[in-house]
């Protein structure tokens, strides 16, 4: 139940391997540590040929005192908890329980001492008939109650069961195939854990068509904010329809990446909305990135084009041959603003937009190697406003804050949380908010709806905010401190999900009180796993792998085939 493969168990013998204590009157059990090799899928016949090969070479050092052991590998000796073990298995397999004693008569009692050596110890004992032959097994289980329940002790010792059944039937089955699930169990997890929930056809919707339904929808209400400045929906429909032709023009298409490297602006949400409805793949650049980290992520994706809003050449980072789009320059914003503002439709694309072809390419942060660019498509994009405008109670009326740096998806999520909402982007200046610079942002731009870090939530001073009615967090774990104290009068969510998503694939319901938060369950659309090592259901309480299925995982790992097809398997 989600040992992995190196199985250490602890076990104990008699102690009268000497002939000389055969006969004595004393106690010389012997604690024994059997640590077992459960890799390569071994069936249970070879398992059990491991077993017996582990067991012998333990019996053969029998005589060395566990405690030499346990102070060799844990000099400080706590008594709490040992180094080797806190699962122990102990067969009693004694040939007769009684003893005679001349003038005496001898009986077993059994003494319950109230408190468990161990996490756990299951002892089993053979029963016999009165000529001897064996004619059974009791299972006694001893538990710790700091961790465990008596309905968990059932339900393992019911797997325990079900596996050596299983096993007895088939003993050359790989042992890690025997399903330790019954019928409805399975059930539950994937239909309970994974509720069906009505979401747009990932077949019709693109996040250009929500943006044309709702500059469509609410024409006058303002879309974006950035300081003194506002565009209305229908305004900045017409200048990213004017820019997507623009870029269009250049080539750009659905398969083909621009990448935008504009300061907090109106300008920057405008050539963000321009790529997408361009149909190109939207390539996000934070010029406050190391330059190695820029020039990386423009030769792995080669970029159609780079749309700034400076002459700056990109030669420092490697990357002089690919094209600009400088917005400020005098030549290129008057052939923009002659291009028609209508809607880009697919007779204007270079090729018709598909749900599937790629919305954004963004990059791992490359802690675990070199920095891994996922292709998203815009197929999860419905369901992500789906889940917003439903948790997060968005809409007209509500003003989002755009906190994000570009370079992270979250950017993204709140760019859909507003436009495809009828909220108002509030893009604040083009600097680092945390502490009292993000308080003061958040009570002057009347801020409702906010999304950050942990980390960023706590460095923020106490007041009053009375505007922010929904604060969604991720990234990292949220100590229940900060849930206790910032959800008190406002709706307050957990949200989660990798890079290889579109942004995320679980969120909370409403949470409060002290506690740590969960990760919540799936949104609209998707599906999530528990699994183990070879991609079975584990079940409930047991550790594995989380696996995300569903319109919103992403395409892939650009130009990195043999990647996408070991992490994106087969649902």
């Amino acid at each position: 139940l989600g040992a992995g493969e190196d199985v250490v168990l602890g076990s104990v013998i008699a102690g009268r391997g000497d002939e000389v204590l055969e006969d004595l009157v004393g106690f010389f059990v012997n604690t024994l540590v059997l640590r077992v090799d459960m890799s390569g899928r071994p069936g249970f016949r070879e398992l059990l040929g491991r077993v017996r090969a582990v067991d012998l070479e333990a019996y053969a050092h029998q005589d060395v005192p566990f405690e030499y052991l346990v102070e060799a590998l844990n000099p400080a000796r706590t008594l709490a908890h040992h180094p080797l073990f806190q699962v122990m298995l102990a067969l009693q397999n004694t040939a007769h329980s009684g003893f005679d004693l001349p003038g005496a008569e001898g009986r077993v009692e059994r003494v319950g001492a109230g408190t468990s050596r161990m996490d756990l110890l299951v002892s089993v004992g053979e029963r016999h008939a009165d000529d001897g032959t064996p004619a059974g097994l009791d299972i006694t289980v001893e538990y710790s109650t700091d961790i465990f329940t008596e309905r968990t002790i059932e339900s393992v010792i019911q797997r325990w069961r079900r596996l050596l059944e299983t096993a007895l039937t088939d003993p050359d089955q790989p042992v890690t195939d025997i399903d330790l699930l019954e019928t409805d169990e399975r059930t539950a997890l994937l239909r309970q854990g994974n509720p069906a929930t009505a979401h747009p056809s990932p077949g019709t919707t693109t996040l250009p068509a929500l943006l044309t339904a709702q500059a469509v929808h609410t024409p006058h209400a303002p879309a974006v904010e950035w300081g003194d400045e506002c565009l209305t929906y229908e305004e900045a429909d017409v200048r990213a329809n004017r820019l997507a032709r623009y870029l269009i023009g250049r080539g750009a298409g659905p398969e083909a990446v621009v990448a935008v490297s504009v300061p907090r602006s109106l300008d920057m949400v405008i050539a963000v909305l321009a790529v997408l409805k361009s149909g190109a793949t939207y390539l996000p650049i934070d010029m406050a990135y190391p330059p190695s980290r820029i020039g990386f992520m423009l030769r792995d994706s080669r970029p159609l084009a780079v749309v700034t809003t400076t002459s700056r050449a990109l030669g420092d980072l490697g990357c002089e041959d690919v094209p600009t789009v400088v917005l400020d320059d005098p030549d290129t914003a008057d052939t923009i603003a002659a291009l028609s503002g209508s809607d880009v439709t697919d007779a204007d694309r270079v090729h018709p937009l598909h749900p599937l072809h790629p919305a954004y390419l963004i990059y791992t942060s490359g802690s675990t190697g070199t920095p891994k660019g996922v292709a998203v498509p815009h197929a999860g994009i419905a369901s992500l406003a789906l889940t917003q405008a439903d948790r997060f109670d968005v809409g007209e009326g509500s003003r989002v804050l755009q906190l994000a740096s570009p370079g992270f998806d979250v950017s993204m999520m709140e760019l859909v949380m507003a436009v495809a909402t009828g909220a108002t982007l509030i893009v604040p200046p083009a600097r680092t908010l945390v502490g009292e610079d993000l308080a003061v942002v958040l009570r002057d731009q009347r801020i409702s709806h906010a999304v950050m870090s942990p980390t960023v939530l706590g460095s923020i001073p106490d007041g009053a905010f009375p505007d922010l009615r929904t604060l969604i967090i991720g990234i990292e774990a949220c100590p229940g401190e900060l849930v206790q104290r910032w959800s008190v009068g406002r709706r307050m969510v957990n949200a989660y999900g990798p890079t290889e998503t579109t942004v995320y694939v679980t969120a909370t319901g409403q949470l409060s009180g002290p506690d740590v938060p969960p990760i919540g369950g799936p949104i609209a659309g998707m599906r999530v796993y528990v699994v183990d090592g070879g991609l079975g259901l584990v079940p409930v309480g047991v550790v594995g792998e989380l696996y995300v299925a569903g319109v919103g995982l992403a395409r892939g790992y650009v130009g990195r085939v043999g990647l996408t097809a070991e992490r994106f398997v087969a649902d």
